[in-house]
Order: structure tokens, then sequence, then C-alpha cells
């Protein structure tokens, strides 16, 4: 007979893969009979698929090359288990599924929303929705079985790090790689298209076109399936830890988080109902998809939490998280959305060019890193205090406001899977020359893929920093450290160089991006100045050449970072000790935290600064305000969806490296 929290997982994993399969299956026997449509959309589903399969070959090379020295490792040195490098190779092969699945159904979804959009726009909606709901099942659905799994089958909670291990490298490369491809694409296609020849967004005339819209499925997608995957599966595996050691074994108690989890997958589905019912107004039918699964987990997990410890301190540890991804919503709505005065302001400072339209942004990326950090120290505050005061570790409330923030996971993924696809959508309606109507319903899609993009970014770094601070728990519990002195100089030396490899991981990316951008401008001005007729619409531009490009300096740009972000945790951990290690997971997170949201927030008020202007505005679309405003959105592009997104991943893979080698640390070198 199998245990109650096993019984759950299995319950709602299963249940997550039977939906999301249901769900594909209704978007795919919906038939599109424009033919333009399905001729642009299998362009960019064949250029998509491309990349990913270039990407996976090369993650695949890196990841077999670290699971040989991982079960070298177990051979020659007591302490790591035989079965964790089987473990790291099982995570990393459901993290590259969730993301290649959840890309592969997002193509096929935006060209079935476009046609959906020439009827009425809650079924154009319905389709995106649902497409990015795949993912987020998907994504819940393989990191809670997986884990769930491994410990029932194993009894140790330790063998699952390996698994968080795996998931964390898969999502470094995803979000790395498809973050440089997009961002090189995407500005290379408004610099010379929108900047120099003047030519609307998504104009097929423009070569880049088609390299923008596979980047937006490869990073918006694939990419950050693999970012929340990661921070859902470490988190998970980070209060199991903490959970296991105050509980003295596996029993209900210890498995809690587990059954949260399965509470979100299970929210999830039901949200489905009230988005059904507000789908006329897709601004209020996300609100409400999000609000009313949110109320759902509270009420059962009181519930729960009453049966399983018979008081309502871990519920209140649970709800600190639920009540800090509301706020936390709610302020990146606030910084990031046009209806909003803080990007109007940066829309106004474009009147007097692109250098007050930067300093905007960059003001606005500065301030808007308070309220959310002041949110996520709240909650960790209270949810440490609440748990103390009725007798257990502080560090597991911090790791159950963790699990709660996450439990809303499969429809926040399905929020930012969305955002693509109906992005998508509104580009092959441009490249098809559909007008009127139509594109209005598309522009109104988009500009809520706009917001629940930004949201979701916001979503993946305060997740991103819950879990990795749920990491440094675990590995505080693992190592028997006491407390860490901060007037150790190795402490201090270690916080420094956390702190250090966030601004350094981002010079690398954005570099990259530059890079690669450059040589996508060169590609698209030579274009247009040597192919005959190409910018009246007589010729063809040569796409697959600058999908090549994007490709190269993707491939390129992530090998660096991905080697950095593995070798320098156990550089620091065999050289200075356990202690030295833990300064830099603090000094890491205490840097990436607020870097991330300020990247992510700048980035995205360029880009709605813009889109402001361009609906109508200051002058509107081709004067000089705009031109201002569409350089500083490509300055913020690798901001928001490069860099800023990578330190997500930055944060938890140091957390699960420390974690994994935490056996392997008994004297350092260098006393």
């Amino acid at each position: 007979m199998l245990p109650a929290w096993m019984m759950m997982a299995l319950t709602s994993g299963i249940t997550a893969i039977i939906s999301a399969v249901v769900l594909t299956v209704k978007i795919l026997k919906t038939r599109v009979k424009d033919q333009k449509i399905i001729g642009i959309a299998e362009i960019i589903k064949e250029g998509a698929r491309a990349f990913l399969n270039r990407q996976y070959k090369a993650i695949a090379l890196f990841t077999l090359i670290l699971f040989a020295i991982l079960i070298t490792t177990s051979f020659l040195v007591e302490g790591l288990d035989k079965r964790v490098p089987f473990t790291f190779l099982l995570g990393a092969f459901f993290s590259a599924l969730a993301g290649f699945i959840g890309m592969n159904v997002a193509v096929e979804a935006n060209s079935r929303s476009v046609d959906a959009a020439k009827k009425e726009i809650s079924k154009a909606f319905s389709i995106a929705f649902e497409g990015g709901l795949v993912t987020g099942l998907f994504v819940a659905g393989f990191g809670l079985l997986g884990v769930s799994f491994l410990c029932y089958l194993t009894g140790r909670m330790d063998i699952a790090v390996g698994f968080g291990f795996g998931t964390a490298l898969i999502a470094l490369f995803a979000r790395v790689g498809g973050g440089i491809y997009t961002k090189a694409a995407d500005i290379g296609a408004d610099l010379v298209g929108k900047v120099e020849v003047g030519i609307p967004e998504d104009d097929p005339r423009n070569p880049a076109v088609i390299a923008d819209q596979v980047g937006d499925n490869v990073g918006d997608v694939a990419g950050m399936a693999a970012d929340i995957f990661e921070s859902y599966a470490c988190t998970l595996i980070a209060a199991l830890i903490i959970g296991y050691g105050i509980a003295g074994g596996i029993n209900d108690r210890a498995m809690f988080p587990i059954i949260i989890q399965s509470l979100g997958i299970f929210a999830a589905i039901l949200s489905l109902i009230f988005v059904g019912k507000a789908r006329e107004s897709p601004f209020k039918a996300v609100d409400h998809g999000v609000f009313s699964a949110g109320i759902f987990i509270a009420i059962f997990s009181a519930a729960l939490t009453w049966l399983t410890f018979g008081e309502f301190a871990p519920f209140v540890a649970v709800l600190t998280g639920l009540i800090a991804i509301i706020l936390l919503v709610l302020i990146t709505r606030y910084y990031t959305s046009y209806r909003m005065p803080p990007v109007k302001e940066v829309a106004k400072a474009s009147r007097t060019g692109p250098a007050t339209n930067f300093l905007a942004g960059i003001a606005l990326g500065l301030e808007s890193t308070a309220l959310p950090i002041i949110v996520v120290c709240t909650a960790i505050l209270v949810a440490y205090s609440v748990v103390t005061m009725y007798g257990y570790e502080g560090l597991y409330g911090v790791a159950l406001s963790a699990i709660g923030f996450l439990s809303v996971a499969p429809l926040v993924v399905a929020m930012d899977a969305y955002g693509p696809i109906v992005d998508n959508a509104s580009g092959i309606a441009e490249m098809t020359g559909l007008r009127g109507k139509i594109r209005e319903r598309l522009e109104e899609l988009d500009s809520l893929g706009n917001t629940t993009k930004a949201i979701c970014k916001g979503f993946a770094i305060g997740a991103a920093a819950l879990a990795a601070i749920a990491l440094f728990a675990a590995y505080i519990e693992e190592t028997g450290i006491k407390a860490l002195e901060v007037s150790d100089p190795k402490v201090i030396s270690g916080a420094f160089i956390g702190a250090m490899l966030a601004f350094l991981f981002c010079s690398m990316l954005i570099r990259a991006v530059g890079k690669g951008a450059f040589r996508m401008v060169e590609e698209v001005r030579r274009q247009f100045k040597e192919i005959p007729g190409l910018k009246d619409g007589k010729a063809k531009p040569d796409y697959e050449k600058c999908v090549d490009i994007s490709t190269k300096a993707a491939l390129k740009g992530l090998i660096l970072p991905g080697a950095l972000s593995v070798a320098v945790p156990i550089v620091i951990g065999v050289l200075l000790g356990k202690e030295a290690l833990g300064g830099l997971l603090l000094g890491n997170v205490a840097a990436s935290f607020p870097l991330a949201l300020f990247l992510a927030h700048s980035g995205t008020a360029w880009d709605n600064a813009k889109k402001y202007i361009e609906a109508g505005h200051f002058g509107g679309k081709g004067t000089e305000v705009h031109k201002a405003a569409v350089i500083g959105d490509t300055a913020g592009d690798p901001f928001k969806d490069t860099a800023g997104p990578s330190l997500n991943i930055l944060m938890d893979i140091l957390g699960t490296i420390a974690l994994l080698i935490a056996p392997l640390i008994v004297i350092p070198l260098l006393l």
C-alpha cells in the first residue's frame, strides 16, 4: 500500500500529464485552412526545431561529460552515492523533455490562434492559453513525479540532489542559449528594419523576422519551461531534505511539500473553469485564473496541514509564499505595464532622445527592486518566526514559504508560454497581410502577452531566489554548519566571489548577444543592399542565413557561462571549505536577486514604453520619439530576456552543486 503522500503525488502527476495530452490533442484537432498562415508557421516551426536539436546535441555532450566525472568520483571518493550520477541524467532528461514538448505545442498553437482570431477573440485566446498550459502541466507533472518516485524508491532525500543538478544544468543552457538566440535576432530585426529602413515590426521583407519568431519559442517557451522546472524541482528537494531531518524519516510530515505541490496541479486544472468564464476579456481571464488557483491552494492546504500536523503553523508558512507571489504579480504589473505611470514616464523621456529614455529606464529598474525584496524578506521572516514559535526548525518555514510560492507554477508557466504564442500569432498575421478586426484582436492578445511575460519573469526571479535560499538551508542542514562567522576572511571572500559571479555572468551573456546582434545587423543590411527589390517587396529575403547566425551565436555564447557556473563552487568548496562555499551562496543570492529584478523590469519597461508610443502617443510610429524608444528597447532586450532570466539559473545551480559536493568537503586545501 502506497503512503498517502505518494498516492497524492502519483494522482496529481499523472493527472497533469493526461490533461496536457488532452489539451494537446484538442489544439492539434483545430484545422487551419489559410495556406499563407500554414506556410509561415511551418518556417517558424522548422527553425525552432532545428535550433533545439542542435542545442540539445551540445547539451547532451556536456551532460555526458559531467555524468562521467560524477560516476568516476562516486567510485574514487567516499561520500557520493553511486546512484546520484543516474538521478542527474534523469533530471536532465525530464527538464529537456518538458521544454521540447512545450515548444512543439507552442509552434502548433500559434497558427491556430491566428486562424481563430478571424472569428472571435475568445477562441484565439483559449487556444493560446491552453497551449501555454500544456507546458505548465508537463513541467509540474514531470517535476513532481520525478522527485517523488526517487524519494519513495530510494528512501533517501540526498539522492534526489542529482536530479536537481540535472534540471539546473539543462535550464542553464536552455535559458542562456535561447536568450542569446532570440535577442541577437530581435535586435538585428529592430535596428535595421524599424530604425534604418522604416518598415513595421514582423514585416516579411525583414530578413531577421523568422529568426525573431523562432527565438520567441526557443527562449520564452523552452527556456522558461526549463527555468521554472529547475526552481520547482530544486525547491521541492531542498524542502524535503529539511523536512526529512526534522521528521527523522520518510512520513507524511516530511513529505508535506509534495502534498502542497500536488494541490498546485489540481488548482491549475480547476482554474481553467474560471479562465473560460471570462475569456471574452483576456485580462480578466488571466486574473481570475491566478486568484482562483491561489484561493483553492490556500483553502485545501489549510485543511491538509491540520490533518498532517494537527496545527496551522506550517500552513502559515505556505500562505506567506502564496501572498508573496500575488504581491509580486501586482508590483511587476505596476512597473512594467504601459497602462501605469512608470512606463509612461519612460515613454515621455523618449521625446528628448535615446539617452534620456535610457536613463529613465535605468532609474525605473533600480527603484523597482525595493518592493519585491521587501515582500520576499517579509515572507521569509514571518515564515521563519511562526514555525519557530511552534517548535519547528525555522529554515523549514522558509522552505515551505518557497513551496507556497511555487505551488502556482503550472499556471504561471502557462501565462508565460501564452506570450510567445500570441506574439508569433501577431507576427504571422503581419507577414500574411491580415488586417482589420483580426489584427486588432491579435494586438490585444499580444499586449496581454507582454504583461504576462513580465509577470512570469518576476515570478521566475522570486522563485529562483526562494529556491536558492531553500537550497542554502538544505546545505546548512547537510554540512552541519551551525553559523557562518562574518569575521571569517574565507566567508567574506566567498561572499564577494559569489556577488562578483552574478555581474561576470551577465557581462558574458550581454557580450554574446552584442556579438550576435552585430553580425545580424550586418547581414540584414547586406541583404537590403544586395537583393534587388527586397525593400519594395518584390524579392524574398534569405531567412535561413539569419537563423544560422543566431544559432551559432547562441551555441558559442553558452559554453563559457555554463562551465564557469559549474566550476566556481567546486573550486571554492575544495580550496576554502564549506563555510566559504556557504558565503558564496549567500553573496550570490544577495547580488543576483536585485540585479535580476533590475534587468527584467528595466528591459520590459523600455519594451512597453515603445509599445505605448506605437499606440499613438507622443507622435506614434515613424517619429524621432519612436526611434529613441526603439533604441532603448533594443538595449533592454538582453537585459530582460537573456542576462536577467539566466541569473535565476545561476542562483540555483550554485546551490545544487554545493549540496551535491557537501559530503566531499572535509578539509579545505587552503587552511
